[in-house]
């Protein structure tokens, strides 16, 4: 959107927690990382797409399953800082 290329990063746990998520749900968060790189960290054509606060953004990769990711100010680093069930997610 903005011509920026951003850079999706995560640590360890998110890897570990997405393990547990169904493959579908897996297979959404590569799509959901693949908009986020190229578009940036807007994602209004996500289901459910909000901003939780300042530069902290989620939505929903199912009706059970979401992603929180965080981008500070006009960084083209974008920290992906949960992804999981809906009922344990940090908001």
């Amino acid at each position: 959107m903005d011509g920026k290329k951003y850079k999706v990063v995560w640590k360890r746990k998110i890897e570990k927690r997405l393990i547990k998520c169904p493959r579908y749900v897996q297979e959404k968060f590569w799509v959901l990382v693949n908009d986020i790189e190229r578009d940036g960290p807007v994602q209004k054509g996500w289901r459910n797409f909000s901003a939780l606060g300042k530069n902290l953004y989620h939505c929903h990769l199912d009706y059970n399953w979401v992603a929180v990711w965080y981008c500070e100010g006009n960084s083209v680093v974008v920290e992906v800082t949960y992804v999981g069930s809906r009922e344990d997610a940090p908001y």
